[in-house]
């Protein structure tokens, strides 16, 4: 439709427009990873038209290049379309060539020296990503308003990047996280011995009880079971991190855990897991 032709039409087609925009930051260079970074930045559908004093909630993803592959802006467009969701702003980040290096935990790489970038990775994402997003975008800075999230290797990093910044991060999305990262291989007198992000709350001294946890394994998402327990690795590892949080004080109600049946280690999985984790940070 031609706004010249009818304006007053077009106007109000606007404002039910329940897409969200997306803009794509290219070349963004980061002093901290030495390189360029991509993220791709949804934007509410009211976000042109809402008053400029007004703040939008923000979820921060790793492995933002997962995000098109599960239709996200189709799963924010159903959201807002029903009104399950308020309007906020997405950004997802994109992985590099050296993914397994710079996600992971910043406390210590595992036992095979993958990791070693997290530290640079952490300073990138509270240094220079997200004081970038604040000056570009009208987002709140309360915790409660702000989440950090990913996938797999990118759930753990979300995780502990959080976890260390309680103040910044109010709420943590891990889906189908590698929660088996380790600092030695497997012991076969104690094979679920030396995970390093369950170590790390276990040992955290005075945590935030404030923060919300959300975690989602599927089914499928593997067949090793190095205990023999007959549950697969990704579930056990999520299980034992919830009890290691509900060892340090956190509350059910600040804790939600999603098992996907027949759920895989895959986009699909993680894009129907999407709107609960979406709802339960935001809404609840």
């Amino acid at each position: 439709m031609n706004f010249w032709q009818a304006p007053t039409e077009t106007f109000h087609e606007l404002l039910r427009r329940k897409t969200p925009h997306v803009r794509q930051i290219r070349h963004l260079h980061s002093m901290y990873l030495e390189r360029e970074v991509e993220v791709d930045v949804y934007l509410p559908p009211d976000y042109h038209l809402s008053p400029s004093g007004r703040r939008y909630p923000l979820v921060l993803f790793n492995d933002g290049q997962d995000l098109p592959r599960m239709h996200f802006s189709k799963i924010l467009e159903q959201l807002y379309f029903r009104k399950a969701l308020p309007h906020l702003v997405v950004a997802g980040v994109y992985a590099s060539a050296n993914r397994h290096r710079e996600y992971g935990t910043v406390r210590q790489a595992d036992y095979k020296g993958r990791g070693d970038l997290a530290p640079q990775y952490r300073d990138f994402v509270v240094s220079e990503l997200l004081p970038l997003l604040r000056r570009r975008f009208r987002l709140s800075e309360r915790n409660d308003h702000t989440a950090f999230a990913g996938f797999s290797l990118g759930g753990l990093s979300a995780l502990d990047i959080a976890w260390a910044h309680p103040h910044i991060f109010g709420a943590v999305g891990v889906f189908s996280g590698a929660l088996w990262w380790r600092w030695s291989p497997v012991a076969p007198h104690d094979p679920d011995a030396d995970r390093i992000m369950h170590d790390i709350v276990r040992h955290t001294m005075q945590p935030v009880h404030n923060q919300r946890f959300w975690l989602q394994t599927g089914t499928h998402d593997e067949t090793d079971d190095r205990n023999h327990n007959g549950v697969i690795d990704s579930i056990d590892d999520t299980l034992d991190l919830i009890r290691e949080l509900k060892h340090k004080g956190f509350q059910d109600d600040h804790i939600r855990y999603i098992e996907v049946a027949d759920g895989r280690h895959e986009p699909a999985t993680w894009g129907e897991a999407m709107p609960d984790f979406l709802r339960w940070s935001f809404c609840e």
